[in-house]
């Protein structure tokens, strides 16, 4: 990787990031009156930590990291912006993004004004390093690669994200989010070894706690850093960094959930696999399928109708005539198969 500096938008690299009351005083034992709170309807007249010291400090126990190369965010779309408004000046950088790939990647860089570039994966979704490679121009700040992909739900090749990761100079940003369903411990061990990879993880997914809305970014200290520059003070509030407090207490729990999606993965797939109407089922390492159907829009409909809601993804590249699916719970797994087979 090129030295930071030399890829980081120099008024960012010369911001002097906000300092709020709870970044000057962080203790706990005090009479507070540094930041114009109310004094009633403890605990939520105050403001939360800025930092997320306790949260980063569990999070770095169970994934053997030091906080310091942790980013907590509203979500991972939190840290997808961040990263576009460091790293790229608007109307002049560009990214590049697999296609098809997660759609809130192109969404932040056309709100940040920055230039696109989409390299299609192979027919079977496999990645092209070599494609990618081809792909980048002087202007070209970061890759974003998705694995296992959404909406494709298959693990990308760590051969390819290794050439990428050795021949970019700038930042590769691999989307984790679905790890937990692949059987495949991601990139998390070998980061340390790539000073340019950021790796996004969240607790949406495996976790089941879409609702409060907390991703990670996990990165170099030096990225890390530059990202909590940018951040809004309090971007992570207070019930949410208590819930996740609660919620990654209980991996016994997290464990058994994707368990029972992963058996209800393989369920799904052979019921379906046995439907005339079901022309394919794409391999999935996540706790969702794609399958090709001759009329997706009718099917869509069809299960709309009956109360199942999918989504259509047959106009992306690649994908014509495909529905995703989510795993859902056994009793909902069935409905959405009654539909099917009443088309």
């Amino acid at each position: 990787m090129n030295d930071l500096k030399d890829i980081v938008r120099k008024n960012i690299l010369d911001l002097v990031p906000y300092s709020s009351a709870r970044d000057e005083y962080s203790g706990q034992e005090a009479i507070l009156m540094d930041a114009n709170e109310s004094p009633y309807n403890s605990p939520l007249n105050r403001y939360p930590d800025p930092r997320q010291n306790k949260l980063k400090e569990k999070i770095s126990g169970m994934l053997g990291i030091t906080s310091n190369q942790i980013f907590l965010g509203n979500g991972s779309d939190e840290a997808i912006d961040l990263l576009m408004r460091v790293f790229c000046n608007p109307g002049r950088d560009r990214i590049i993004i697999i296609d098809p790939s997660y759609g809130m990647y192109k969404v932040c860089a056309d709100i940040n004004d920055v230039g696109v570039d989409f390299v299609k994966l192979e027919a079977d979704f496999r990645l092209n390093a070599v494609r990618i490679l081809g792909s980048v121009r002087p202007s070209t700040k970061m890759i974003f690669l998705c694995s296992p992909n959404n909406p494709t739900s298959n693990l990308l090749e760590t051969e390819e994200i290794q050439k990428i990761l050795d021949r970019f100079k700038g930042i590769v940003v691999l989307d984790e989010a679905y790890i937990d369903f692949a059987g495949d411990e991601g990139f998390l061990s070998s980061r340390k070894d790539y000073p340019n990879l950021v790796i996004l993880r969240t607790l949406s997914k495996a976790w089941a706690a879409a609702g409060i809305r907390l991703g990670m970014a996990i990165a170099d200290p030096e990225v890390v850093s530059l990202l909590d520059r940018v951040k809004y003070p309090y971007n992570v509030n207070l019930l949410t960094q208590e819930k996740a407090l609660d919620i990654l207490d209980n991996e016994k729990q997290k464990n058994e959930w994707v368990e029972m999606i992963l058996s209800e993965r393989v369920r799904l797939v052979k019921k379906l696999g046995k439907l005339a109407v079901i022309k394919k089922i794409h391999h999935s390492d996540s706790n969702f399928i794609l399958v090709r159907v001759d009329d997706p829009d009718a099917m869509y409909g069809h299960l709309v109708k009956g109360g199942v809601i999918i989504r259509n993804r047959s106009g992306l590249t690649h994908c014509e005539g495909c529905l995703r699916i989510t795993i859902g719970s056994r009793e909902e797994n069935k409905r959405m198969l009654e539909l099917i087979k009443s088309f």
